[in-house]
């Protein structure tokens, strides 16, 4: 007689594991199930952790600017701030061993933050803040503004971009449910996407004129600065040339937010080289802090490397003219070569 088989004892275990397929099959039929968490909107930062992250860097700012020791902030600045500040310190460090004799803490306080909710990494948001470096009436008062970034969630938060705007330059940020709106990098939305940006400034100081190359307003960092650059060209006896470039890559990715008249604030960088060649006989003159980064001997020639980070104000897609107002620009040589 054929004996029949008993059904096998299924172990706690192995009812814990068919029960949790079973629950997320039903959840994946739903719609229900997030398998990847870099996937869901989250606020980049809590306003205290924000809070958190400016006074990290404020104490860390204060304690490489009192030494002179690029070192000492060397974990909070990143991208193109990270370069310039960097480089400065390392120049003064040379040039002043001793520290900063002319030391005076950086206050930055009235913070307001401007915090998206973004899926996955890098995240950022933005501080605008009051310093203790101007007059708080007038014209001299001023805000600073500085993007933090965060690569991952074992990671610093790190000063990516700092801007010093007027206060009538800080735009209001659109809100939705209490956060700031992050802007992509490919947005359509914008007269021009910041991931554009760069390209488009480096085309326009090569060979722009407002109106005709881009969609750059005129203004101190546009027009005025590539007029200020051909009266250096034609200067008697020194030869000053330019070469730009952008640079959107890693931590120099532009950055932006949403404004509330359809437009938006973005954060973007360049590099350039300024090439000085004497007339025969003769050196150009170089500063004790660019000397400070020099490398070879200054024989008849200097090419200075420099980092460009620039604030723009972006209007809606469909504005031809004016569509970007260059309103704050923040640069720093961060390397020399003599020749």
């Amino acid at each position: 007689m054929r004996r029949l088989r008993r059904p096998a004892r299924r172990r706690p275990a192995d009812t814990l594991l068919v029960a949790a397929t079973a629950l997320v099959l039903a959840l994946t039929a739903s719609g229900c199930v997030t398998v990847h968490g870099e996937r869901e909107l989250t606020p980049a930062a809590t306003k205290a952790e924000a809070e958190q992250a400016l006074k990290d860097f404020t104490d860390a700012y204060n304690k490489a600017d009192k030494a002179y020791d690029p070192a000492l902030d060397a974990g909070r600045v990143t991208g193109p701030m990270g370069e310039i500040n960097q480089a400065g310190l390392t120049s003064r460090q040379k040039s002043t061993p001793g520290g900063n004799p002319d030391h005076r803490p950086l206050e930055l306080t009235d913070a307001r933050f401007a915090i998206p909710r973004k899926a996955g990494w890098p995240r950022y948001f933005v501080a605008d803040t009051d310093s203790n470096r101007d007059t708080d009436q007038g014209s001299g008062d001023n805000r600073w503004l500085l993007v933090f970034v965060r690569g991952g969630a074992q990671q610093l938060w790190e000063v990516a971009y700092l801007s010093i705007l007027s206060a009538d330059d800080v735009p209001a940020f659109q809100n939705e449910a209490g956060y700031a709106v992050p802007v992509g990098a490919g947005s359509q939305g914008l007269a021009v996407a910041p991931q554009e940006l760069g390209e488009r400034y480096v085309s326009f100081l090569k060979d722009g004129a407002a109106g005709q190359q881009g969609p750059f307003a005129p203004g101190p960092h546009t027009t005025e600065w590539r007029a200020a650059r051909e009266k250096d060209a034609k200067r008697p006896g020194l030869v000053t040339q330019y070469v730009d470039r952008a640079d959107s890559t890693g931590d120099f990715a532009p950055l932006g937010l949403a404004t509330e008249d359809g437009g938006a604030l973005v954060f973007f960088a360049t590099r350039y080289f300024e090439r000085q060649t004497a007339a025969q006989g003769y050196r150009p003159k170089v500063g004790k802090d660019v000397k400070a980064l020099l490398t070879g001997e200054v024989k008849n020639t200097v090419t200075k490397r420099w980092v460009s980070s620039q604030t723009v104000l972006v209007k809606p897609a469909g504005t031809e003219r004016d569509a970007v107002a260059v309103v704050g620009r923040l640069q720093g040589v961060t390397a020399a070569e003599g020749s």
